[in-house]
């Protein structure tokens, strides 16, 4: 268990008015994101067969919470860690046509993760997932979609200021371009988050490009799995949070595989058996459409806004009763 506690924090909402906070910035976040993105509302499963081969590997490493249903016995059912594949089926099932796409409330468990000021046992985001051309798989687009989500996370920042005034948190003017290859020959002696810091401190908002594969020291920048973002044209979006003195994840995103980049990809990480699933199958035999999409982390956006020091005071989890105890001494009032 990690904790950071900013000196003389003041959370300046009530938890009553934090609540009410959080409700206008989700109701009005997904409204203008699927408006400038050409988006449209659909609901979304909560749990996936493991044998579709759907569910969001992660880094790896991490373990689906999963369990069997009274009348699926012989199949393992998986709650999702992430939509990153079943939003690709489902453009094709509706019907979705190019520059059309659909975005979903996502809820996860993820049991692994570490938990501290910005990572939870419970993950709530706006999955999106856009069709595109095949001729739009460059950086030109990639580009173009962070612009574009930035733009929104900006007019938000306005919204919540005509409310809550004594509460917004001020955020930068642009975003900016860097590749993770960039950022080591910048700051060679640095981790990777603290290349993330560095980089995002010095410019506000930065989005980081090429993330999963190797770099020239032979590590990586960060996981990817190597089944959906085409690691040749995906990112984060990351803002310098004041608070906690860290770089803040608002949006892991990408052009996802095609059939070369997912073979590639997949060979690279020694899991070609992968390629014999339905939703690998359907890609190699080019029968699902070319996308981008993403996720927009709900708290982390709401955390942003409202300037606060704990990812808990934005969304209702499970924290280590001794995280609990801390935080209520400081002035964090968990939910």
């Amino acid at each position: 268990m990690q904790i950071t506690i900013p000196k003389d924090y003041d959370p300046v909402l009530s938890v009553r008015e934090t609540q009410e906070a959080i409700k206008y910035i989700r109701d009005t976040f997904q409204k203008e994101l699927g408006r400038e993105l050409s988006l449209s509302r659909i609901s979304a499963p909560l749990f996936v067969e493991r044998s579709s081969g759907l569910n969001d590997d992660l880094n790896g490493s991490e373990e689906p919470v999963s369990f069997t249903m009274k009348e699926m016995s012989n199949e393992p059912i998986e709650v999702v860690h992430s939509l990153a594949k079943w939003k690709r089926m489902a453009l094709k099932k509706y019907g979705f046509h190019v520059n059309e796409g659909l975005y979903t409330n996502m809820n996860a468990i993820r049991k692994d993760e570490e938990l501290d000021n910005l990572h939870s046992a419970y993950v709530d985001q706006w999955d999106w997932e856009k069709v595109i051309d095949v001729s739009q798989r460059n950086v030109q687009t990639l580009k173009k979609h962070v612009e574009q989500i930035f733009k929104v996370i900006k007019h938000m920042e306005h919204e919540v200021w005509y409310k809550y005034p004594q509460a917004v948190n001020r955020l930068p003017e642009t975003i900016h371009f860097v590749t993770s290859q960039q950022l080591l020959d910048i700051y060679p002696d640095l981790s990777p988050r603290e290349r993330e810091n560095a980089i995002t401190k010095e410019l506000g908002c930065v989005f980081v490009m090429k993330i999963g594969q190797r770099l020239s020291n032979g590590e990586k920048h960060d996981g990817r799995a190597p089944d959906y973002d085409d690691w040749e044209l995906n990112g984060d979006i990351l803002f310098w949070y004041e608070p906690l003195q860290q770089a803040l994840e608002i949006s892991s995103m990408g052009i996802r595989v095609d059939e070369n980049s997912l073979h590639e990809q997949l060979e690279i990480e020694g899991c070609l058996e992968r390629e014999t699933l339905p939703f690998h199958q359907a890609i190699l035999n080019r029968e699902l459409p070319y996308t981008i999409g993403g996720g927009i982390g709900q708290s982390r956006l709401c955390m942003l806004l409202l300037k606060k020091a704990h990812i808990g005071e934005v969304q209702a989890s499970l924290w280590p009763q001794e995280m609990i105890e801390i935080c209520e001494e400081n002035n964090i009032h968990l939910l």
